[in-house]
């Protein structure tokens, strides 16, 4: 029986980042739009793993920038702004899961994005809310699920994990979470 739904944030409960969004953050570091998003992506591990944003900004605009930069200030609203386009369609899934099952988040997320969530009204219907960057850990790393479940005081077998990326859903399947690759809201199981 589920007891636990671990719901994914980007591409799950927000939707993809918009291309303008991307564009006005290229624009800011004075990229093009196709190099700033091959290092935005290629840079992202570390940031998601708590990395400070005046690092990772320096790292995708390829010199460094002090904490107190106002462009790191910027970026980070913009990033944030980037990822809270809200999925409609989810955010109707966590009223209805609420109402059946207890709810935690899971997402890599950095820091900046990561409080944004906490203070998103919405967020309150997530008993736990579960952060690679305050955690030191990412997904698909095993052990960031091994580590939830102990939070959780939870079996696998008691926790539904719902993410858009088939290899995070194989690392929690691998672990005997009753994992779902977004959308599959209808295979969701009730509590019995």
């Amino acid at each position: 029986m589920t007891t636990w739904m671990l719901l994914d944030y980007g591409e799950v409960i927000s939707m993809p980042q918009p291309s303008d969004a991307t564009a006005s953050m290229a624009e800011l570091l004075g990229q093009d739009q196709a190099a700033f998003r091959d290092r935005y992506w290629r840079h992202r591990d570390a940031y998601d793993l708590g990395q400070a944003s005046h690092l990772y900004w320096g790292a995708v605009l390829g010199r460094s920038l002090a904490d107190d930069d106002p462009l790191v200030a910027k970026l980070d609203a913009a990033d944030v702004e980037s990822w809270f386009h809200l999925n409609p369609e989810t955010l109707r899934g966590i009223e209805d899961l609420a109402g059946r099952h207890r709810l935690a988040l899971l997402s890599n997320a950095p820091e900046p994005l990561a409080a944004a969530i906490d203070d998103a009204p919405w967020s309150a219907a997530f008993a736990h809310r579960f952060y690679s960057c305050r955690m030191g850990l990412s997904k698909p790393d095993p052990a960031i699920f091994e580590e939830v479940l102990r939070h959780l005081d939870a079996a696998p077998g008691d926790v539904t994990f719902l993410d858009d990326r088939a290899v995070n859903v194989r690392a929690a399947a691998a672990l005997g979470i009753n994992a779902l690759l977004y959308p599959e809201w209808p295979a969701v199981p009730h509590a019995g």
